[in-house]
């Protein structure tokens, strides 16, 4: 059975305490012992124990004590019992208590009078509370603020009571002129809390009565001002500008919490333009002025609220948004760098350009925790703008091409990316591009970043002199010829596998070197260390990059190196007059070449070549040896092509996602229009005329109105029992994050009354009940609306089951009526999400839960099937639409979706059409936590036959 209850408190059910020994310990004279016992008393009453016989056993030897402690006992004790019987009438032995209390309002001690007074607040008896109401009242002209602001809050609860005006009829009269002669803070607050809960138009005349004072009122009052404000407003509308000039008022509050409340109630209220940038204003200040990370990211948040309805005044404080970079938390930078991007314009492109270059410098001279990460996220802004705005890319790029040495792969390969777009679409930067990345190449030590830098090389080196330096370059990262001398390779046939990790360098031809076995072993000058980090020495090279790489193993860098020289020796056919110069050069480069299949084929290595890179080379080899007219333009016009192709594809679908974002609000034809220049402006101030034009400006183009899909709604009800049961149910279940509301309606269809009827419902999944279910009454062919919170604690597939239990006045036995199941769809709380490739390929390696589904279905076009799975996946697909052009057979794309918990979920489908059209393949799930990898493999071999 379910109680009224206002207090809680944590129980250990180890070993309870017994009501004799509580009893004697109550009885005693030892004030601890009196108080341990109470403590054990009210706890065993809240876990379920009547224990009646401890009542006057409490009144005999616990209502007398002085003791403050056992006094404060004494009230939650008397706050969890029960006062009435069965009827509902109050318990005769109540008298004694109401003495007690009166007592000890009248009680000399404060502490007594405040305590006794802040428990008749939670008392709901008239019976006990009547005639202790004179000297409530007399509590309210106490000289301690301690009981005058207790003695407020009796009277607030008082009144509200269902016979509260009966009992204190001049309630609010009382309370406004306390309020007005008041001088402490919190009294005042809470005065005023009264008279906004009891009599909200005396709270109302009291506050616009003195609305130049609100500013010098406390911070506990000002809060309830802004509580009121939005009530108001929310019923009046017509008579909000009043109430926005005492809220832009209070922004100058001294206080940071009545501020940021300030600021939010502003935007709630009014869309003029002097309102929304006085609370962008507030909102940069907060986001300067306060250290609490928590509290910038809260402003954070508000601020990109306030970016999506009102991106001009935003963008006029971009560079106060951007001073929150200063703070070394790195989720605030990520948020703050996200806000910003939006709101770049070519007015401001300039300073905010500027502001993160000096944050790249930062990174380079501070040791600050996760400095990588913040240097990858700048580099990633900078070439955001850069793309949009081509001008400010010449400020930039050769700054940022300093970090494509640097020891975080992931920001060197955000570097050398952002610098191969822009050599693309800024034609003026290529020579300086080329020139500064020749004289940077030597220090790359990643491979992925030395692919990307060779690609550009072989590709943008058009002038004689750029093709001699690009060839030269490369040249000297490999170092001299062969990779590995005959002589050497036969000594580590002989030796053991450990010599090739051996981490020392050559100075001389030869050496004796030690082995990581302890073994000694012959080790020329060409075999250099394959991890020792390059050293300049006097301007020359003592170990290059591609060398050590190389001998690492990485012939997909080979093969990438061979493409890259065949591509230089066809460009310097071109433009080198001497052919004798030209046949030196294409000779150096096939000797490199050889030398590369030899090193591939030797023992030197643990791994030999793999066949792929080994065609590559050969096919470079071939192409030098035999050109023909045909193959030359596919290496030097079709590499670009496809190139600039995929540039204009992102720009493509960047244009497609910013123009589905601009939501355009359309009215109905018949809907009214308000013209504001008819309008009387008479005692009209400029905010509250402003506010009246933008507030007619949205009515006019259906800001106000939202469109409700009502064949969705009705998708949403779910038929829980027969026709042809005497109870009929069926629920309308709303999703929202973290919660579902079952909307269940009951209708009775017998002709007689259902009594004790009961809703029991049961979860599988992540889902929990929050309440307890009711029993109701229901008349004969009558209804009745129950709602069920569930809480969702993550996203998986969910089930709700239960029954309706009912007794009916002719059977003793109670009837059943079993519910059908309420399936919760996965598909609520994922949405398409985007992500860049190199994201997904990181969580794709991260994440340890799969799901593998075989492609089962009678979609012959693997274009229609992925199409289809993406519809019943709600999934985002990251694969470009030229990717997935042509009709070649197989398709594989990625799929990307976020949920309302932040968890991340990826897709790979893999698909190959057979002879007889049948599609085959995988489809690959991956998510951090097991629930959504089911659940959506589950949804995808549901929905893959191609139903509905």
């Amino acid at each position: 059975m379910e109680k009224y209850c206002s207090l809680l408190v944590h129980f250990d059910k180890g070993t309870p305490a017994l009501a004799n020994e509580i009893k004697e310990a109550l009885q005693g004279n030892d004030v601890p012992a009196k108080i341990e016992a109470m403590k054990n008393a009210i706890m065993l009453m809240l876990n379920g124990e009547t224990l009646p016989q401890l009542f006057i056993t409490i009144v005999r030897y616990v209502l007398p004590s002085e003791d403050h402690t056992v006094q404060k006992l004494l009230l939650l004790y008397l706050e969890i019992i029960d006062k009435t019987d069965g009827k509902g009438r109050v318990l005769p032995e109540m008298i004694l208590i109401c003495q007690n209390l009166r007592n000890n309002l009248q009680h000399p001690n404060e502490y007594i009078r405040g305590v006794t007074l802040r428990f008749l607040c939670r008392l709901n008896e008239v019976e006990i509370i009547e005639p202790l109401i004179p000297s409530i009242i007399a509590n309210l002209e106490h000289r301690v603020p301690y009981v005058r602001r207790n003695a407020i809050l009796s009277v607030m609860s008082i009144y509200k009571l269902p016979q509260g005006e009966q009992l204190l009829a001049d309630a609010p009269e009382t309370i406004e002129k306390f309020l007005s002669t008041e001088q402490d803070p919190s009294a005042r607050r809470n005065a005023f809390l009264m008279l906004f809960n009891c009599a909200q138009d005396r709270a109302v005349n009291y506050l616009l009565s003195n609305a130049e004072r609100v500013l010098d009122w406390g911070e506990l009052l000002q809060m309830v001002v802004l509580d009121l404000i939005r009530k108001v407003c929310r019923t009046k509308k017509d008579e909000k500008g009043r109430y926005i000039k005492i809220i832009i008022s209070l922004l100058n509050a001294p206080s940071a919490a009545v501020v940021y409340e300030c600021a939010g109630t502003l935007v709630s209220l009014s869309s003029a333009p002097t309102a929304i940038k006085a609370a962008a204003t507030t909102y940069c200040q907060l986001l300067i002025s306060q250290s609490d990370n928590n509290v910038k990211l809260i402003v954070l948040d508000r601020l990109n609220e306030l970016k999506a309805s009102h991106r001009e005044a935003v963008m006029d404080m971009i560079m106060d948004v951007l001073r929150a970079l200063s703070s070394p938390n790195l989720d605030i930078r990520k948020k703050t760098l996200d806000i910003v991007l939006d709101l770049i314009t070519p007015r401001n492109v300039s300073e905010v350009v500027s502001t993160l270059r000096k944050e790249v410098v930062k990174t380079q001279s501070a040791e600050l925790e996760r400095n990588d990460e913040y240097r990858q996220m700048l580099i990633q802004a900078i070439h955001s703008c850069a793309v949009k705005f081509p001008e400010v890319a010449s400020t930039v790029v050769h700054l940022l091409m300093d970090f494509l040495g640097d020891n975080n792969v992931a920001s060197a390969m955000d570097v050398i990316i952002f610098v191969r777009e822009i050599i693309e679409t800024n034609p003026k930067l290529r020579v300086s591009i080329i020139t500064r990345l020749l004289d940077t190449f030597y220090q790359i030590r990643a491979a992925r970043v030395c692919t990307c830098a060779l690609w550009i090389v072989g590709e943008y080196c058009l002038s004689l002199s750029e093709i001699e330096s690009g060839i030269t370059t490369i040249k000297q990262c490999l170092g001299d010829l062969p990779f590995i001398s005959v002589s050497e390779e036969e000594e580590s046939a002989d030796s053991s596998k450990k010599s090739q990790q051996a981490s020392t360098v050559s100075v001389s031809s030869r050496r004796p070197a030690i082995l990581a076995d302890g073994t000694y072993a012959t080790q020329s000058a060409a075999s250099e260390n394959v991890f020792s980090s390059p050293t300049v020495l006097q301007g020359s090279l003592t170990t290059g990059n591609l060398r050590s790489l190389l001998l690492a193993g990485d012939f997909f860098l080979g093969a990438v190196i061979a493409s890259t020289l065949a591509k230089l020796i066809l460009r310097l056919e071109e433009v080198q007059p001497l052919i004798t110069e030209v046949n030196k050069a294409s000779t150096d480069v096939v000797l490199i070449l050889v030398a590369m299949l030899q090193l591939g084929q030797s023992s030197f290595l643990s791994h030999p070549i793999e066949n792929d890179s080994r065609d590559r080379i050969v096919i470079c080899i071939r192409l030098l040896c035999n050109t023909c007219e045909g193959l030359r333009s596919i290496w030097l016009a079709s590499c670009r092509e496809s190139f600039v192709g995929m540039l204009s594809d992102k720009r493509a679908r960047e244009t497609e996602e910013i123009k589905a974002k601009a939501q355009i609000s359309q009215s109905q034809p018949d809907d009214l229009i308000d013209f504001y220049h008819l309008k009387s402006r008479k005692g009209m101030s400029q905010l509250e005329l402003e506010d009246q034009v933008h507030d007619d400006l949205k009515r006019a183009t259906g800001e106000f109105t939202k469109d409700a899909d009502d064949a969705n709604k009705l998708n949403r009800i779910i038929q829980l029992t027969g026709f042809s049961d005497p109870v009929y149910a069926e629920a309308y279940v709303t999703v929202h994050h973290y919660d579902i509301l079952l909307d269940v309606t009951i209708i009775n269809r017998t002709k007689e009354t259902l009594q004790n009827l009961c809703l029991e419902l049961a979860t599988m999944g992540d889902l929990k009940l929050v309440e307890r279910p009711q029993n109701y009454t229901i008349a004969p062919e009558s209804s009745k609306q129950i709602k069920a919170n569930i809480k969702v604690s993550s996203t998986e597939t969910g089930v709700i089951f239960g029954n309706i239990v009912y007794e009916t006045s002719n059977v003793l036995e109670r009837n059943v009526v079993v519910l059908n199941d309420i399936h919760i769809d996965i598909m609520d709380y994922i949405s398409p999400a985007v992500c860049t490739d190199a994201a997904f390929r990181t969580m794709w390696a991260e994440f340890e839960w799969e799901n593998k589904v075989a492609i089962n279905t009678t979609i012959t076009d693997e274009k229609e099937f992925l199409d289809h799975i993406i519809k019943s996946t709600n999934m985002k697909c990251l694969t470009a639409p030229s990717a997935l052009e042509g009709e070649c057979g197989i398709l594989a794309a990625n799929l990307y979706a976020k949920s309302v918990f932040g968890e991340d979920a990826l897709v790979n489908a893999s698909i190959e059409k057979q002879a007889d059209s049948k599609l085959t393949g995988y489809i690959r799930i991956r998510s951090k936590t097991q629930g959504i990898a089911l659940s959506l493999g589950d949804k995808i071999t549901l929905k893959q036959k191609g139903g509905n």
